[in-house]
């Protein structure tokens, strides 16, 4: 097969959810009895049977995590560089329909927002804008990047699928790794979110990973929006379906999932299938034991008690000190915001909560005698 978008066809949603709801504790048990979890394996520490065996799952997801991580816990931010957007998507404050102001950062603007982020010690940005392909498309990004990695060791970006040849040259320009959530793999629920603009073409959105393996970027972020269909569990075993996929085809890139819930934005779309956070947990422990070489990694989207008290078990990366709005940093526009962060603390603080764990923050892992 060519691209996971060929093998998804073959998978059936609804085969999947009855096969989730009717996972026994023994399934769940013979999963965390094996060395190497198969998807099946998955499928049953994920399952509503899982959720009795959180004790056990989180022990053996931090076990893994402090063995190939280390106590370690890197730091990002990101850089929303523009709000534009033209697509019409029902979750997203910075949808086309949302009559919010609108911007853009210029180039003094952006310098201003990168000597912001590196007062606060950030060394690892992730760029961000709406989807927007012909003001926010490569261009913006041929002109602005290269400017943005004189004064960071190491970019990400999450904007607007592209071809695989953008991609490419968007790593010869700087860029270590692109994030790329297909929000959900329900195809019906997807176009009922999905309502003006380029993507509404579910099948190019699916596709974009490949085209970054085929590119070569070193990272590919992976992730759905917990909450968007009315049924989470089949949504992110999906996803593990995808990580697995990817990892077989393109094993030279590095990978990371997201946890992304429905956040309050501009248009108050309520979660088709609310994710408590025991379940959250529960997730991120069992893609830990799934995938013990994955980078998972947690937002502000979530409240500080629990990133604090679930980054230890299983987290190796997290945002901090977040403004998800243009000029964020150095300015406050809040009527800019594509959703309200809920960990709004100063990333001193958040740093201060890592280190009484006994993790250690890191600014950066990458340097130039690694490859740029």
């Amino acid at each position: 097969m060519d691209t996971f978008s060929d093998y998804w066809q073959q998978l059936d949603w609804d085969d999947i959810t009855l096969k989730l709801n009717s996972k026994t504790n023994a399934d769940v048990e013979a999963a965390l009895n094996h060395h190497t979890l198969t998807l099946d394996d998955f499928m049953a520490l994920i399952s509503p049977a899982g959720r009795h065996y959180l004790e056990p799952m989180a022990q053996r997801a931090q076990q893994l995590t402090r063995q190939r991580f280390g106590n370690v816990v890197g730091l990002y931010v990101p850089l929303y560089l523009s709000n534009l957007c033209a697509n019409d998507c029902t979750y997203c404050g910075f949808s086309m329909s949302n009559a919010i102001k609108r911007k853009t950062l210029n180039e003094s603007e952006i310098i201003a927002e990168c000597n912001s982020i590196r007062q606060l010690g950030f060394d690892s940005l992730l760029l961000v804008t709406g989807e927007h392909q012909r003001k926010v498309g490569m261009d913006y990004f041929r002109q602005y990047i290269p400017l943005i990695r004189e004064n960071f060791s190491s970019l990400m970006m999450e904007v607007q699928p592209l071809a695989t040849e953008e991609y490419a040259e968007l790593k010869t320009l700087g860029i270590d790794g692109v994030m790329v959530y297909q929000e959900t793999y329900h195809e019906p629920t997807y176009q009922l979110h999905h309502l003006r603009g380029k993507k509404q073409d579910f099948h190019w959105r699916l596709q974009t990973p490949d085209r970054l393996g085929q590119a070569g970027i070193d990272k590919i972020g992976l992730g759905a929006l917990i909450g968007l269909s009315d049924r989470w569990r089949t949504d992110c075993y999906m996803v593990a379906e995808h990580l697995l996929f990817l990892q077989k085809r393109y094993w030279k890139s590095r990978y990371s999932i997201s946890f992304p819930r429905l956040r309050p934005c501009a248009g108050g779309l309520n979660p088709a299938s609310v994710m408590n956070e025991a379940e959250l947990v529960q997730l991120i422990c069992a893609f830990r034991i799934l995938a013990p070489d994955v980078e998972l990694s947690l937002s502000t989207r979530e409240s500080p008690y629990f990133r604090d008290n679930t980054v230890p078990l299983a987290i190796n990366n997290i945002s901090a000190g977040s403004k998800t709005q243009p000029g964020g940093y150095s300015d406050s526009h809040e009527e800019l915001e594509q959703f309200s962060p809920n960990d709004n603390r100063h990333v001193n603080d958040v740093i201060n909560a890592l280190k009484e764990r006994g993790l250690q923050p890191i600014w950066k892992d990458w340097d130039n005698y690694l490859g740029r």
